[in-house]
């Protein structure tokens, strides 16, 4: 079998040929999570079937959503999710002025503070500095049990556990620090490992697993993109969905600046793992070219074997969808769960999907051809080849 036709994918959507693997990678950001809903919608519309969907946070719950329902069910429960989360803040008019829109982002976003949000956490009677030490109570300023009667409204566990998309999400052990995978290849996982992915402190308490607490696996890594390509196995495509950009325009307010902070802090190192992966590449590239010069005597040698070994690789094309933020969203863009809010950023993940698709061909390029690369297609620059 010839090097072409080894890599010639097997299925093909509207726009692209799809490979072996397509993986949908999602960070976790609270209420900016509804754009990922708006992108899967986008993708399912192109005809992109999904094998695999590893998240962060709210990252962990969208992808939950997805794996639990039947393909024709994905959209209208994460639709169904999502009206919950923004049911009790009105839509107020939009005004023109960004300072205005501001100043009502702000509002919405100090009601979730006071009120919580309806079918994820309420705000607990008693503060923690009053509580018992070690209970729940005492560790958190919320109560996140109605997730769990909302996750098991809108999730078939049968379903997410059957292995037809394989699911990942990640989370931290409060107590030694470490961080980990449930992935459904290794455990079942039910409402409690969802839960625990999205656990941040102190708002939200941690979650019990087998004797064990965890926290939201952000505090660690908001970007499951490093799991998914070390247990990459064949040809992957990718999609790395974002919700905090790691650049942008440097602030001028004081909410500017705390809207950065947490761009920096949450975007998570996606550029450098996508840096780090290229330079593997090169290097793997460079050892294949060293061993293709070598004499056929040192083909047999057992430290020539190894390096051959390590020198293999499978393609990679990586696509970067990720959420900017309009002028007004401010540091508490991550909790204001309105509704108008909501559809916008449903929309823009839609529309990045659209733009995306429009310039589907470099993609489509690299996976007939077994080449690696990450594009991010909303932007002018639009590829970097690995």
């Amino acid at each position: 079998m010839s090097k072409s036709e080894s890599i010639k994918p097997k299925r093909r959507a509207k726009a692209l040929p799809l490979p072996e693997c397509v993986a949908l990678v999602l960070q976790g950001g609270g209420a900016l999570g509804s754009y990922q809903a708006g992108v899967i919608e986008g993708l399912a519309s192109s005809g992109i079937e999904i094998d695999w969907v590893s998240g962060i946070s709210i990252g962990a719950i969208n992808a939950a959503i997805f794996a639990g329902n039947l393909p024709e069910h994905r959209v209208e429960k994460l639709a169904k999710f999502w009206d919950v989360m923004t049911g009790a803040l009105p839509s107020f008019p939009i005004f023109p002025d960004d300072r205005i829109r501001e100043f009502l982002h702000e509002w919405s976003a100090a009601t979730v503070l006071a009120g919580g949000v309806p079918g994820f956490f309420s705000p607990r009677l008693i503060p923690p500095t009053f509580a018992l030490p070690g209970t729940p109570e005492a560790t958190s300023f919320y109560d996140s049990a109605p997730l769990r009667a909302t996750l098991d409204s809108l999730i078939d566990w049968d379903l997410l556990n059957s292995g037809r998309v394989r699911l990942s999400v990640g989370a931290v052990d409060v107590e030694s620090g470490n961080f980990a995978y449930f992935d459904t290849t290794e455990m079942r996982i039910d409402a409690r490992h969802i839960m625990a992915s999205g656990a941040l402190p102190p708002g939200l308490p941690a979650v019990e697993i087998d004797g064990r607490l965890w926290w939201d696996g952000g505090l660690v890594s908001n970007t499951p993109l490093t799991h998914v390509l070390e247990h990459q196995s064949g040809e992957l495509l990718a999609f790395q969905i974002d919700l905090f950009p790691a650049a942008t325009e440097r602030p001028r307010t004081i909410m500017d600046v705390m809207a950065r902070e947490k761009e920096i802090r949450f975007s998570s190192r996606t550029r450098q793992v996508s840096d780090q992966m290229m330079r593997v590449r090169k290097d793997r590239e460079l050892a294949r070219r060293v061993l293709d010069k070598l004499p056929k005597e040192l083909l047999d040698d057992p430290d020539v074997i190894a390096l051959a070994a390590s020198a293999r690789e499978d393609p990679v094309n990586l696509v970067h969808l990720i959420h900017r933020a309009n002028a007004w969203e401010g540091g508490s863009r991550d909790f204001e769960f309105s509704a108008r809010t909501m559809r916008e950023h449903w929309n823009a993940g839609m529309a990045d999907v659209a733009k995306t698709m429009e310039n589907a061909r470099l993609i489509a390029h690299n996976i007939e051809t077994g080449k690696s690369a990450a594009f991010d297609l909303t932007q002018p620059a639009p590829t970097h080849p690995f």
